[in-house]
């Protein structure tokens, strides 16, 4: 059966074709595209992406008003469902704000937006995301953010650490994230945020592949499944 995803599209979202791209070249299927204005999912998704970008303009804070998206509500019932689901950079805020992952992306400890290629440490490669990684090995991924500052209070960090839900850190902290903390999982393991860009590492030509792996190991998961 084909893989079949969705790509959702907020006002302001300015990586939703990258995000595309990634999940067709990882697939051979290109997925859906649905506006955040939509009240319903497309039938049998296996995938859905949050893409990066500046949704509703960063006001109020950064994906406040887009966690409140008619399509959320469907997004929230389908991650219950066990559907995977990513959310990258704009995505990873949008997922904290609407109550999906645990913590808060605040303002960039230098108060500057950062735009470069970062190291990143795998912390946790038994979620379908990263299974095909190495454990403590290192991918280069590009990061490109002004509020991704990863803030929880101690009990939650102690949790989340606990329970092995950093999927992964900065080798060296881009932006004050509290552990070095770059991406978190929920607790069932299908929900997954993280700040960097996977979907901008999926092609020589972007410097390197790293993040590639991501999209593949999600669509081998998933036919296995």
């Amino acid at each position: 059966m084909a893989f079949r995803a969705a790509v959702v599209t907020f006002p302001g979202s300015n990586c939703d074709r990258d995000m595309a791209v990634a999940l067709e070249r990882a697939s051979g299927e290109a997925p859906l595209r649905v506006w955040h204005g939509d009240a319903a999912l497309p039938d049998r998704l296996d995938f859905i992406a949050l893409p990066g970008g500046f949704s509703y303009g960063d006001y109020l804070r950064s994906g406040a008003m887009a966690a409140n998206s008619p399509i959320m509500r469907e997004v929230v019932r389908a991650a219950d469902r066990g559907v995977p689901v990513l959310g990258v950079c704009n995505g990873f805020q949008v997922l904290t704000e609407a109550g999906m992952l645990p913590g808060a992306l605040m303002r960039n400890e230098s108060q500057n937006f950062i735009c470069r290629t970062v190291d990143l440490r795998v912390e946790n490669t038994a979620s379908l995301f990263t299974a095909g990684y190495k454990a403590g090995g290192t991918i280069r991924i590009p990061v490109a953010h002004h509020d991704g500052n990863y803030f929880a209070d101690t009990e939650t960090l102690e949790r989340i650490e606990g329970e092995g839900r950093v999927a992964f850190r900065y080798v060296a902290n881009a932006n004050g994230s509290q552990r070095d903390i770059a991406g978190v999982l929920n607790a069932a393991g299908n929900v997954l945020g993280m700040m960097p860009h996977p979907e901008r590492a999926v092609d020589p030509a972007h410097g390197g592949t790293d993040g590639l792996r991501l999209f593949e190991n999600a669509v081998k998961a998933l036919a296995h499944a």
